[in-house]
This record gives C-alpha cells, structure tokens and sequence, in this order.
C-alpha cells in the first residue's frame, strides 16, 4: 500500500493542478499522511526551477496549517484520534516516556521534526496532547517547515537534478549534520 501511495504522490508532481495537490498532501501529511511533501516537491522544481519560492512556499503554509489539525488531533482528540494514527506509524508504545520529557524540550522537538524525515505527524500531535503552548508551536514550525522546504528549494534551483540524486542518497546524514549545527549554533549564541 505504502507503494502504491509513493507512486501516486509521485505522479501528482505532473499534474496540472500540482500546486493544489502539494497543498493537500503537505496539509494532511502534517496529522495523517505517511508520505512526506517532499516527493512532490522535487520533481515540480526540477520541471519548473523558477517556480521554487512559490512551490516552497505553499508546502510551508499548508503545512503548517496541517500542523494545527495534528495539534487538535492531540489536545482534543488524542484517546479517539491520536492514539490509533501513532500506534499506526508504531510510536505508540513510547508515547508516555515521550509525553514526560517532552515540554522540557518542546520547541527542540518540533524544530528537528519539522526539517528532518522523523515524522512531524508525531510532534504536531503530543505537541496538542502535552498543551505546548500553541504561540511556540506555531512559530517553531513555521520556522522548521521554512527551513525544511526552502533550503530543498534553493538547492534544487541552483543544481538541478544533480543535487537531487545527492539527497536522496545522503538524505539521512545531511538531516544528521544539519541538527548538530543547529543546535551547536543556538548552544554557542546561548552561552556565548
């Protein structure tokens, strides 16, 4: 099933109302979606380079509006909703340990979910479940999203196909080395 998703998210990038349909998958991949936007960003970059900002664009806005539906899921739904979708995605057994922990590192969290592959889904989610204050929900994910959509924006615009070949192969080691200098960067301007 996952498969067939993929191939069918994949086959969207060429449709005339791609733009539509980017807002749609980023919008409901934020709460229930496995597949992530990026499947249908890069390849309508590649076909349309000088349409990057706004391809990014739309990914981050209706993203982040998907985000606050991941967030009601968890602070108004959780028993009904929320569990049965992480239980799905199998992060339901570490969710108390999880839930304990996670305002002590809230806006980390979102922030590393929301640029890396680890499913934002989860974060939108316990981030209503823990009542994480929703200003900081917002404004991290806005900031993760943005940084996500965008970098993966410029760089298909400069390079092309070249530099998607080189994320796909390397996409969990660069996810890996863009966390650690983000927060050594805010670990340096916080104690320097």
């Amino acid at each position: 099933m996952m498969k067939r998703l993929y191939d069918w998210t994949l086959r969207m990038a060429d449709h005339r109302h791609a733009l539509w349909v980017l807002a749609a998958v980023s919008f409901i991949e934020s709460s229930v979606f496995p597949i992530p936007p990026d499947v249908l960003i890069i390849p309508m970059i590649l076909a349309r380079p000088s349409r990057a900002w706004l391809i990014a664009g739309v990914a981050l806005v209706a993203s982040v509006t998907g985000g606050l539906l991941g967030y009601a899921i968890g602070a108004l739904a959780y028993q009904e909703l929320g569990q049965p979708i992480l239980e799905a995605l199998g992060k339901g057994d570490a969710m108390e340990a999880f839930r304990t922990r996670f305002n002590d590192f809230g806006f980390w969290a979102v922030l590393t979910a929301g640029v890396t592959p680890f499913p934002y889904k989860v974060i939108t989610i316990m981030s209503g479940v823990t009542g994480m204050p929703l200003a900081t929900f917002i404004a991290t994910s806005i900031l993760a999203r943005g940084l996500r959509f965008f970098i993966l924006a410029a760089l298909l615009r400069k390079f092309g196909a070249p530099i998607r070949d080189f994320i796909e192969r390397r996409l969990g080691i660069l996810t890996i080395v863009f966390v650690v200098l983000l927060f050594a960067g805010f670990y340096l301007v916080k104690h320097l």
